[in-house]
């Protein structure tokens, strides 16, 4: 995974900010060949949650990226609700979600994600592949519909490695 893009999560988990790494990062922390360029996180959002993520992406020097000339920062406001985040870091792009899929908030997302460890001074709690692969299914843009099949292939190989299924010749 590009450092960059690590120097971003680094940032939530030094902020101690409560979120779950899903969409393409979090496909490729579980393995899967799939090209990505931007960060996609849904946060918990509670006050105190949204106080920690506001100073996480202060220290990213975190703005929206339609007009990234204006400078336009989130507000604790904006991330208390449900609403995308597309937002510009100097390490690159974040997606920071209220919701994704069908209104899979970060409770309910927490509950089917697994931790991971990234290296020693950082592990995260990443949506497993079931529940990408789903999401992405129920948003059905033509990014995320074109990666299925990668995503299901994946699965599909750790879950034969799981079950102790010999590789197939």
């Amino acid at each position: 995974m590009h450092g960059r893009l690590i120097a971003n999560l680094k940032a939530l988990a030094d902020h101690k900010v409560r979120f779950v790494v899903v969409g393409g990062i979090g496909a490729v922390l579980h393995g899967c060949p799939l090209s990505t360029f931007d960060l996609d996180v849904v946060h918990e959002r509670s006050a105190a949650n949204i106080a920690c993520l506001l100073q996480a992406l202060d220290s990213v020097d975190a703005v929206y990226r339609m007009q990234p000339g204006r400078r336009l920062r989130p507000s604790a406001e904006a991330l208390a609700g449900a609403g995308h985040h597309l937002l510009l870091t100097r390490n690159g792009p974040m997606d920071v979600l209220g919701e994704i899929g069908l209104g899979h908030d970060y409770a309910e997302l927490s509950a089917v994600s697994e931790k991971i460890v990234v290296d020693e001074s950082l592990s995260l709690l990443v949506l497993n592949l079931e529940w990408i692969i789903r999401t992405k299914e129920e948003v059905g843009a033509p990014k995320d519909l074109a990666a299925l099949d990668l995503l299901r292939a994946t699965l599909n190989e750790r879950n034969k490695h799981a079950s102790g299924e010999p590789d197939a010749e």
